[in-house]
């Protein structure tokens, strides 16, 4: 039976993969790669204790490892070097294929997020590892999980202008990344993947709609939408980072993709906007 690893499996989308996989095949040999073994208890499968920053215990924890899911760090700090660790990890066990969590549009995004994702990229392919890239796009929860917040200050605000938005929730980008990583047929694929397209406005409108008030739309430079994020307490990579992707999103369409790569993944259309609106409202 292949064995199947994840990393980052306490975070947000590891969960999410571990429930999708499991989903998919019950049966699945999957262990959860994480930094503290006191965590990670409720996943539901076997720990292994691995840190992007200690090769060592990397390759120990790949021992037997067929399928690497590797995805992506959420630390900014040499978060290339980081990944480069886990690769020549998974080489050294033996790992016969790495699934990536990478970004939209891979080298030709204008994000500034995008030249760690472009150099693991290149990390893989030089690796000589079989790889499937996994090109996510904007999570739909990079907007709705500020509603809260935008529902007590009576407005949305952003820096995307009229821009379509190809967002989808975590959740289908967690099903893509289990298909990839139970289909052996998705070897030395890559895929650019995103939702069904939306404004800020048009997203503003739903939520005005759901909550039954009027929840305007507020455009805004750049520059003032990463100050507004600071002045909330956002630590300053997150604010340029996501005042960045609105600008790119507004002036180069770096956010935009139709290709319907990720509903053909997963085998069904993408969750519908007004799903992850009402889905977030609820948990306020």
């Amino acid at each position: 039976m292949t064995k199947i690893a994840i990393t980052g499996a306490t975070g947000q989308l590891g969960r999410l993969g571990i429930s999708a996989i499991l989903r998919r095949d019950p049966g699945a040999d999957l262990v959860a790669l994480v930094r503290d073994l006191d965590r990670g208890g409720d996943l539901g499968v076997p720990l292994r204790q691995a840190d992007y920053h200690q090769p060592e215990a990397l390759r120990a924890a790949l021992a037997g490892v067929d399928v690497l899911v590797l995805i992506s760090s959420s630390d900014f700090n040499d978060r290339a070097g980081q990944h480069r660790n886990v690769i020549d990890a998974a080489k050294a066990a033996g790992v016969g294929r790495i699934v990536y969590t990478s970004i939209l549009k891979g080298a030709a995004s204008p994000l500034m997020l995008a030249p760690d994702h472009v150099t693991t990229e290149a990390a893989l392919a030089a690796s000589g590892v079989s790889a499937t890239i996994l090109r996510n796009g904007w999570y739909t929860e990079n907007y709705t999980g500020s509603l809260g917040a935008a529902l007590a200050a009576g407005a949305m605000i952003g820096a995307a202008g009229n821009a379509v938005l190809s967002t989808a929730p975590r959740a289908d980008y967690a099903e893509a990344l289990a298909v990839a990583a139970l289909d052996a047929g998705t070897a030395g694929q890559t895929y650019d993947l995103g939702g069904a397209g939306h404004t800020l406005a048009e997203l503003a409108a739903e939520v005005s709609r759901q909550a039954g008030r009027d929840i305007p739309y507020v455009d805004m430079d750049e520059a003032t939408y990463r100050a507004t994020l600071l002045s909330f307490g956002l630590p300053a990579p997150m604010a340029a980072a996501i005042a960045d992707a609105d600008a790119k999103a507004r002036d180069m369409g770096a956010l935009t993709d139709d290709s319907g790569a990720l509903a053909r993944l997963i085998g069904r259309p993408t969750t519908p906007l007004s799903v992850s609106v009402a889905a977030a409202l609820a948990a306020l």
